[in-house]
């Protein structure tokens, strides 16, 4: 019996019907890099979670580096998110967007006109990246962005913050995991850098607690969170020496900004060396707010989480994409149905829908 999992919570000023949280996942649906109703429809469908966090979406156009990743910096995606964050209120609904800047993690045939692929250092990226003209490309070596740049990069931040807020978002979380821009200055192998935003942990960590510092005067701490993934290696991000030092350390400064959540990628799920074993207690030490715990849980495991009190809010993934009502089917003991990871990112020849808001609820599936 999972009597926590489905019970309501409290996040800052909002009361969440129950401890799900539906996690971010880049879906690559929007056109023009400006979400539509196709879309709205989409998170309206999985509305029954506690709490949804988008998928990543650029705070600025140099973050676009994905193929039909929607972004939030302009009048049109404002209007676009509106729609979505309206059609996730209607079914009461709470709904975050996530901004996540990709950095390395992109390809110039991705950007809009003018734009490049930055970083913060001109460390390139293994492997490769999507783009719908030349389909795969080697990811570009990056250029390394100038201190003014990244000055600029944390009131873009903030104004896409302000602008969230404008579309109807209950908050934003800031991306700094799985090897985006955030991360890749948080990590000394992708941040070589020798101003002040390199070098040291103080220096490394400034411009995450510097957008952080941003968007709380932008919107207000309790609108505000953030994602980590502590030895994480998605994204050719490499380990270092100090990884649970350098996490307890921004845990405990992200804590003093009363940012309203902290979103922690388990390392003891991902196949992080042994040395991670304490990086999750010492986080829920260092943040005593709400601690969202994401990997690849069920309502048994995320029950235990939350028995345990290592997390108060439990973030599901891919189960969501291929069951519109998780929280229903996961209360009710029922079976899930199974994804088309040929359809996570691209569409199928028949349309954008297929493998996207197609998949049925259990009660259309048992009636087909």
């Amino acid at each position: 019996m999972s009597d926590l999992l489905f019970s309501p919570a409290q996040l800052g000023s909002l009361t969440l019907r129950n401890k799900v949280v539906m996690a971010p996942m880049t879906r690559s649906r929007a056109l023009g890099n400006v979400p539509g109703p196709l879309i709205a429809e989409y998170y309206a469908q999985r509305a029954s979670a506690g709490l949804i966090i988008t998928e990543g979406t650029a705070p600025a156009a140099s973050g676009l580096g994905y193929a039909r990743i929607p972004g939030l910096f302009n009048a049109e995606q404002v209007a676009g998110w509106k729609l979505v964050t309206d059609a996730v209120h209607a079914r009461e609904g709470r709904i975050f967007v996530q901004f996540m800047h990709t950095g390395r993690i992109s390809h110039d045939l991705n950007l809009p006109e003018g734009e490049e692929t930055v970083a913060p250092s001109a460390v390139a990226a293994a492997g490769q990246m999507w783009t719908d003209q030349q389909q795969m490309q080697p990811h570009p070596t990056p250029r390394a962005l100038t201190t003014a740049e990244v000055k600029q990069l944390v009131q873009d931040f903030a104004k896409a913050a302000k602008l969230a807020i404008e579309a109807g978002f209950d908050g934003v979380e800031l991306h700094a995991a799985n090897g985006y821009l955030l991360e890749q200055f948080l990590n000394p192998h992708t941040n070589q850098r020798t101003d002040e935003y390199g070098g040291s942990a103080e220096n490394r960590a400034r411009f995450v607690l510097e957008v952080a510092d941003a968007t709380v005067a932008a919107i207000g701490a309790g609108r505000t969170g953030i994602r980590i993934s502590p030895w994480g290696t998605f994204n050719d991000m490499g380990t270092y020496e100090g990884v649970s030092d350098f996490y307890e350390y921004l845990a405990t400064e992200l804590q003093r900004r009363n940012l309203v959540y902290l979103h922690l990628i388990n390392p003891e799920t991902t196949g992080a060396p042994a040395a991670s074993a304490d990086t999750v207690p010492r986080i829920r030490r260092a943040f005593t707010n709400t601690l969202i715990l994401s990997a690849d849980y069920d309502a048994a495991k995320a029950e235990a989480e939350l028995q345990s009190g290592r997390a108060d809010l439990v973030a599901f993934g891919r189960p969501f994409i291929s069951n519109p009502d998780l929280v229903e089917r996961m209360q009710a003991g029922a079976g899930l149905a199974k994804g088309d990871p040929a359809t996570f990112y691209a569409p199928a020849p028949e349309g954008f829908h297929v493998g996207y808001t197609d998949y049925p609820a259990l009660a259309e599936s048992q009636l087909a």
